[in-house]
């Protein structure tokens, strides 16, 4: 019994051929399993490691810092201080040298652009005032001529300009727009220099001739064609204290070019129901040039013309003038005199003309009020 239990406890200690064929076949599957792992280095995680180690190294700062005064010698004056060491005159040397350089680039240019500031400003300083109502015959030539006469006579500087294809302007200042060779038309069409076609006479005018009835067409296809006269006065706009232009009765291009240009606006109105009518459409054209081409420009009042104090209409279209537009309406009264008639067949101006009559003093009283709301 003691040797059977002995043999039982062997055989429990020793496995059976099966287990141990099991366990080798277990190591032989482990063996052929090994490839597996032998594919790890095809696996990402090397490639990442030199990287994880590239980041972190100290040595790639220094030549970084080295080549950026290499790569950008332009630079201000304090990189060149950093490349140049501790020599601090050097450095400043170099910094000053450096800042001149834009300075030279930039100076001439601002040079330039002051002028032109400057200029501009002169330019500003020179009122431009348009005379416009597409109503015909309400004295618009008379006012402009008359009135620019009263500047001079105050001893303004004074530039007329006729628009008006009719040419009554330069025929007031003794000037046959049949016989002119260079008008207006050739400084809207052809821009040809205001100066050019400028006559000195009681004032400076710049004369029209019959040409100027197709200048609207001519300039349909100019670029910037609402702009011609603007660009046309500069040349000549700082010699003048005013310019005073004459525009056809129309709302066409030309009193478009007028009222671009302009500063100011003086709309002659004829004290009659009719006359008085065509405000709205001047003031609706007025708007518009306002918000896409001039947007200073503005009504500095509105005249009435040929005003006949004997008559109740007269009377009555004068209430209704300052009824709707209060202080626009100017307190001087152009009246009717025959004097305004007479004048331009002397080819003068009434002041000239009748420097003592009633006619002469009431643009001379129109000019003191112009001049008056123009200062305060």
């Amino acid at each position: 019994m003691g040797f059977l239990s002995r043999k039982w406890r062997e055989a429990e200690q020793t496995p059976p051929e099966g287990v141990e064929q099991v366990a080798t076949a277990g190591t032989a599957q482990q063996t052929l399993e090994q490839p597996p792992p032998q594919q790890v280095p095809e696996q990402p995680p090397p490639p990442q490691a030199p990287a994880v180690q590239q980041a972190p190294a100290p040595p790639p700062p220094p030549p970084r810092v080295e080549q950026r005064p290499a790569e950008r010698p332009p630079e201000t004056g304090a990189e060149i201080r950093i490349s140049k060491g501790g020599d601090a005159e050097q450095a400043a040397a170099g910094e000053e040298a450096q800042r001149m350089r834009p300075d030279e680039l930039i100076t001439p240019s601002r040079h330039g652009a002051a002028g032109e500031q400057a200029g501009e400003v002169e330019a500003k300083g020179a009122q431009v005032i348009a005379f416009a109502n597409q109503k015909g015959g309400v004295a618009k030539t008379t006012t402009t001529l008359n009135l620019a006469v009263a500047f001079a006579e105050s001893g303004h500087r004074v530039l007329c300009i006729d628009l008006d294809p009719q040419g009554n302007l330069t025929m007031s200042q003794g000037i046959d727009p049949d016989k002119v060779q260079k008008s207006m038309y050739d400084v809207l069409v052809h821009d040809m220099p205001i100066s050019e076609v400028i006559a000195h006479r009681e004032i400076d005018i710049a004369v029209a001739s019959i040409d100027l009835a197709g200048a609207e067409i001519a300039m349909s296809t100019k670029i910037g064609r609402e702009r011609s006269l603007e660009k046309a006065l500069k040349e000549v706009r700082g010699d003048y204290d005013f310019v005073c232009i004459d525009t056809p009765p129309s709302l066409g291009l030309l009193t478009v070019n007028a009222l671009t240009a302009a500063n100011k606006v003086i709309v002659p109105v004829q004290c009659e129901y009719l006359s008085m009518r065509g405000l709205v459409q001047l003031q609706n054209t007025l708007k518009m040039i306002q918000e896409n081409l001039n947007p200073e420009v503005k009504i500095e009042g509105i005249l009435p013309t040929m005003l006949d104090s004997r008559t109740v209409h007269a009377k009555e279209a004068v209430e209704i003038l300052e009824e709707n537009f209060g202080d626009l309406v100017f307190k001087s009264r152009i009246r009717k005199a025959i004097k305004f008639a007479e004048a331009p067949v002397r080819g003068s101006s009434v002041l000239k003309y009748d420097p003592q009559g009633n006619a002469a003093n009431y643009y001379r009283e129109l000019a003191k009020e112009v001049l008056t709301n123009g200062s305060s």
